[in-house]
């Protein structure tokens, strides 16, 4: 008997491997092989020739010791990098319990009875023993396909966690660089506002003593006020994006930090290192998003094996082996031993067409995580593209707003010349301030857009994560 049980095993065993999923293909990327001339063009570097390394981690790409302070306080505790670990240790759990599946359950019990016997006494009857429960013989590979969806749901839960900490990164890098170019802006504003305050007190006196018109007092105080409108609502930018980085962080902008952002300039901020575009097929291995995507897709293809399965017999072992004795201290040496093995099959003769409408479901929802696989393939080698379009133009826009800016100093001075020497009129000079002014806020936002670009362009090119190793585990 104990031979036939393990000749059975043995059997169920080598017939575990038969499984009905179907074999894996990784679909086409649905994308050019190349991410274009125009984008080429603007990164500086051609496209007939890319390069296929990965992006630096973000220690060595983002080099500010403030911004590397932040970006390891919101790893430390932010609440969506939080739940997306939490997510990862679910999934191990769940594949845990699919793999335990596989292998028999044994347990120990024991029984008291006492009851009457056939001549009418009362007996005691005591038993213990081991039981096999019902182990699932996987002739088909139903659980074998199980096992394999929810270790790539596991794979894919851990993706996720990189994505969403590739993202946390870039936005945490984004906020803090919004946040120098607020100050750099209220710093700008407050120096104009001071400026056209005392314009404005001199042009009440000289209104006051009859040298200047009501209109030229008027056309000061409205640009006065402008700048104090223009004030307030920096503030209340800053306030609002010194709130969204602390959301990033998991707490409030520590004292030091915030205490270095006064007198912050953009321009002083150093570019980061030049990023290689890549091939797009290289976002594949770069990008974790892509890597969930398609390790979803693995999950949905096993679970079609699964669904195929469920046609099959579902053949299960059940066994029993222990000793019986009417008296307890006798039960382990003249007890009556007793093996017992069930082997038993279940065989879907009709189910109302529940096994085919599975097995559509699980087609069906193959297809759609190949449609996802797809879009995350083409969003990320559009927002590469858009990165990388960005990159030269906006480079050519910071020197042009710049010597424009160099242009608008020397005519306001020229400006404030002439009206002191009352060759022009004061609507002149208030035209070359009003002009300096909206150059140099310009100035700063398109200074930011630049350094936020290369961050986009590092989070695109999938923020220097490695193909992990457990994905050969597929």
């Amino acid at each position: 008997m104990h031979k036939h049980l393990l000749a059975t095993a043995a059997t169920a065993l080598l017939l575990g491997g038969c499984s009905l999923m179907p074999t894996y293909e990784r679909p086409a990327a649905p994308v050019p092989a190349t991410y274009g001339a125009s984008a080429a063009d603007s990164a500086g570097a051609p496209a007939s020739a890319p390069q296929t390394l990965a992006p630096p981690a973000w220690k060595d790409y983002f080099t500010d010791p403030r911004l590397q302070q932040l970006i390891a306080l919101a790893l430390d505790n932010n609440r969506d990098l939080r739940m997306a670990t939490l997510a990862i240790e679910q999934a191990r759990a769940q594949w845990q319990i699919q793999r335990s599946a596989q292998w028999p359950q044994i347990g120990l019990g024991a029984n008291a009875a006492r009851a009457p016997n056939s001549s009418g006494n009362l007996s005691n009857t005591y038993s213990v023993g081991g039981i096999l429960s019902a182990w699932e013989l996987d002739f088909f590979g139903r659980l074998g396909s199980l096992k394999e969806q929810a270790l790539a749901q596991y794979l894919a839960s851990e993706e996720g966690r990189n994505a969403a900490q590739t993202s946390l990164i870039a936005a945490v890098a984004s906020a803090w660089l919004a946040l120098q170019a607020d100050e750099e802006g209220l710093d700008i504003s407050r120096r104009t506002l001071a400026t056209r305050e005392e314009s404005l007190a001199l042009m009440k006196l000289r209104l006051d003593v009859g040298t200047a018109s009501e209109l030229d007092y008027r056309q000061v105080q409205s640009l006065t006020e402008a700048a104090r409108v223009t004030l307030a609502q920096q503030q209340r930018q800053r306030a609002l994006n010194e709130n969204a980085l602390a959301l990033l962080l998991g707490q409030p902008l520590p004292p030091e930090l915030r205490a270095s952002l006064p007198g912050s300039r953009l321009i002083e901020v150093p570019s980061m290192t030049a990023l290689p575009a890549g091939l797009p097929s290289d976002l594949l291995a770069h990008r974790p998003d892509i890597r969930q995507a398609e390790l979803q897709l693995k999950a949905a293809n096993a679970n079609i094996g699964a669904a195929r399965a469920a046609f099959f017999p579902r053949i299960s072992l059940t066994a029993q082996a222990g000793t019986a004795s009417s008296e307890l201290s006798e039960l382990f040496k003249s007890g009556t031993w007793a093996f017992s093995p069930t082997l038993s099959a279940l065989l879907p003769i009709f189910d109302a067409g529940r096994n085919q409408a599975g097995l559509q479901a699980a087609q069906a929802g193959r297809d759609m995580a190949v449609a996802q696989y797809e879009k995350s393939i083409q969003s990320a080698f559009r927002e590469v593209s858009d990165a990388l379009a960005s990159q030269g133009t906006l480079d050519e826009q910071l020197r042009a707003s710049q010597a424009q800016l160099q242009a608008e100093q020397a005519r306001l001075r020229l400006a404030q010349l002439r009206y002191d020497n009352g060759v022009a009129s004061y609507l002149d000079l208030l035209d070359a301030q009003r002009s300096l002014f909206s150059l140099e806020q310009a100035v700063v936002q398109v200074r930011l857009q630049q350094l936020q670009n290369q961050v986009q362009l590092y989070k695109a090119l999938g923020g220097g994560w490695p193909a992990p190793e457990a994905q050969a585990l597929l």
